[in-house]
């Protein structure tokens, strides 16, 4: 995927003002950290009634019927298939990222920051921070997906649903293993949830409406997920890393299909009150998952103020690049499910305000699925 500088730099400058209108709001925003539970349990209440189907014909959706048989075809399996024996040199690693210069700081005006005082030890331990950051959010967001997927088991009425969304469950578990051993064995700790993204999953969980665990999720969540894998298996010097995002982007691609080619049927019944809804819905998850995109608990981590961050965030175009990929799945997945012109076009309207509609045109996520199954895990070659 190629983005060029002057429509990512136009959408990155859209994206700091979103839903935050000065300085104050920022810091709210940046200031809200992830809280481990003392005993390691949060406990969400689920609305949706579980709801049993008599009819179990299973060919009336051709479509996920395909992606039922794809998914068996395309098990992996966490402990034999991933090569658990390289060593992982986290900080040689995060020693290259430094000299290389991979977040942009350098370029970035550090005066008045407390980083202007910063030297290599810093900036190396900055970047053994964030790669522990980013892989235990992985690792969260996987775990929620796990939950929500079950859910969706319990509350969608189509049987052809339900086997996949089972397929899927297993899938959600082996993730969920993967990053857990790699945080374990290969890197040097771990983050709690970020709280932005632990408020969005504990309110995608609340919801009574059974398709608002798909868009939330399988759209939502999981269409970020696969952006974020994309750029990080892009980025990523790591081998073992780079074979492990390669087979849970093969999974994550057949999920975001999943949620596609279920919503399309559904919102074609829905009236304009009720797809504005899932607009809004929509359109505030993405806001929030931007505000996760900060790495706040690593600013706060290594001493840094809230206002400094900031201030070098904004300055650091390709740190932004997240949340550039986040849109490029997301719009697109939006269109097909005919949420950017319901609701005389309230979510076209959103998008297009923060320079995300120039998306719509791209390939949806049910292209993505066949493109990354084109060959079984054991026969998967990385370039």
């Amino acid at each position: 995927m190629t983005i060029t500088n002057d429509t990512s730099a136009e959408m990155r400058s859209n994206l700091e003002i979103v839903g935050r209108e000065d300085l104050a709001d920022l810091e709210a925003v940046f200031n809200v950290l992830g809280v481990e539970e003392e005993n390691g349990i949060h406990t969400v209440e689920n609305n949706c009634d579980a709801e049993f189907t008599w009819n179990y014909d299973k060919g009336e959706r051709a479509g996920l019927d395909k992606l039922y048989e794809k998914s068996k075809k395309a098990q992996w399996n966490a402990t034999t298939d991933l090569p658990w024996h390289l060593e992982v040199d986290q900080e040689k690693l995060a020693w290259e990222n430094f000299t290389e210069d991979q977040a942009g700081f350098f370029s970035a005006d550090l005066s008045g920051t407390v980083c202007e005082k910063w030297g290599p030890k810093e900036w190396v331990e900055m970047n053994i921070e964030s790669q522990n950051w980013s892989l235990s959010q992985f690792m969260h967001g996987e775990q929620g997906a796990l939950i929500c997927t079950a859910k969706i088991v319990e509350t969608v009425p189509w049987i052809d649903a339900k086997y996949y969304a089972a397929q899927q469950v297993a899938d959600e578990a082996r993730h969920v293993e993967v990053f857990s051993r790699y945080l374990d064995t290969k890197l040097s700790g771990h983050y709690p949830i970020n709280a932005h993204l632990s408020m969005l999953l504990d309110d995608i969980i609340k919801d009574s409406e059974w398709d608002m665990t798909y868009l939330g999720m399988q759209i939502m969540v999981e269409g970020l997920a696969l952006a974020a894998f994309g750029f990080t298996h892009q980025q990523t010097k790591e081998p073992l890393l780079k074979q492990l995002l390669r087979y849970v982007m093969a999974d994550e691609a057949r999920h975001v299909a999943f949620g596609v080619l279920s919503l399309q049927e559904y919102y074609q019944g829905l009236t304009t009150a009720e797809l504005r809804y899932r607009q809004e819905f929509a359109f505030e998850a993405a806001v929030r998952m931007t505000d996760r995109l900060q790495q706040q608990e690593v600013w706060s981590r290594m001493g840094v103020p809230a206002k400094d961050a900031i201030h070098l965030l904004n300055q650091v175009p390709e740190r932004k690049d997240f949340q550039v990929l986040l849109f490029s799945k997301i719009v697109p997945n939006c269109k097909k499910l005919g949420l950017l012109d319901a609701a005389d076009g309230w979510l076209r309207t959103k998008f297009t305000e923060i320079g995300a509609i120039q998306f719509e045109h791209w390939e949806d996520t049910t292209m993505d699925a066949d493109a990354l199954a084109e060959s079984s895990p054991v026969d998967r070659q990385l370039v």
